[in-house]
């Protein structure tokens, strides 16, 4: 068993002993989501209440559904550009779309959902005294002129682009975090989440790893945008699940920003072949023109989350290769 599943199941057999009983009430926005949905499981499996905010645009009822007989687990349908008036102890502030389809389908709601949805959940954590984190992006460097990227970079982004709705609101939840940080001495994290996979990931949301499998799958052609020489850093989703929570209980005096991602790299066309011969597909390599503003190079220096987070993932790329390709079978 990779040694990940070893310490859940180990943190899971505990909570079943009756050994750990955190009975936090915690607070998800984005919860039905892709990331949202595998720490509302994992916090819930912890022992503690989970209130599930989602507007479900992005967001999908089957990725909790599974969750709705528990007692100690809530769902509200709510949009985080509308105040929200509840207690609780955590906020995980992961709402926003995060593929460059969804989050362009309105890039003004995008906007409002990163700098309103931080306002209100920042104002909520004020009132509540609440500990809160927001998941912000390696999207913040853009298109990054040093490599890996290091969280005292100050990036290299379009301000007026097709993506700057994504890029600039999550920048600008950052500036509103640290502030809320200083003149109110909030207890905050901020995460810089790197390109994230795994199981329930949308299979229309446009981000690389579910495009390739899908049309892998599917024995459609893998389109390639570019040369296929940009270079990503693919986490599996316990990993990053797993960085969060520990996140989020570490010292009050880290508040980050704190890159979370896989330092592994591989350009995209690395991905396509490997992701083709993983499925057994015959499908073709075709090459569209690269997105506006596409970064050519995206990798973490994960230092900090080393010395600060003692975390490091462990999962290599064809072990949560396989596991992505095996849940899209069962869906598809």
């Amino acid at each position: 068993m990779p040694a990940l599943d070893a310490r859940i199941a180990a943190i899971t057999n505990q909570q079943k002993n009756g050994k750990i009983m955190n009975n936090k009430r915690i607070l998800i926005t984005g919860g039905a989501g892709f990331l949202g949905s595998h720490l509302s499981e994992r916090l819930l499996n912890e022992g503690n209440e989970i209130i599930c905010l989602d507007n479900f645009f992005t967001g999908s009822k089957e990725n909790i559904i599974h969750l709705m007989d528990n007692p100690r687990f809530e769902v509200l349908r709510h949009d985080v550009t509308i105040p929200l008036y509840i207690e609780i102890d955590e906020i995980y502030n992961l709402a926003c779309p995060a593929s460059p389809i969804h989050y362009q389908h309105d890039p003004v709601q995008t906007t409002k959902t990163c700098v309103h949805g931080a306002i209100n959940m920042l104002g909520l954590a004020k009132r509540t005294g609440a500990k809160i984190m927001q998941a912000s992006t390696s999207e913040v460097y853009g298109d990054p002129e040093i490599h890996p990227q290091v969280e005292s970079y100050w990036g290299k982004v379009n301000p007026i682009g097709i993506r700057s709705c994504y890029d600039e609101g999550k920048r600008c939840a950052e500036t509103l975090f640290l502030d809320y940080y200083r003149q109110h001495n909030l207890d905050i994290k901020i995460a810089r989440i790197f390109n994230t996979y795994g199981p329930k990931m949308h299979a229309n949301d446009g981000r690389v790893v579910s495009n390739f499998v899908v049309q892998a799958l599917k024995g459609e052609d893998i389109t390639i945008y570019g040369d296929g020489e940009q270079s990503r850093s693919f986490c599996y989703v316990d990993e990053m699940v797993d960085a969060f929570i520990r996140l989020m209980g570490s010292d009050r005096e880290f508040i980050g920003p704190v890159n979370l991602g896989n330092p592994g790299e591989f350009t995209i066309r690395e991905l396509a072949e490997k992701t083709l011969a993983m499925v057994g597909s015959k499908s073709s390599l075709i090459n569209e023109p690269l997105p506006e503003d596409d970064p050519k190079q995206r990798q973490p220096d994960i230092s900090l989350a080393k010395e600060k987070l003692g975390w490091e993932p462990v999962i290599k790329l064809d072990e949560g290769l396989s596991k992505t390709i095996e849940y899209f079978k069962s869906v598809l």
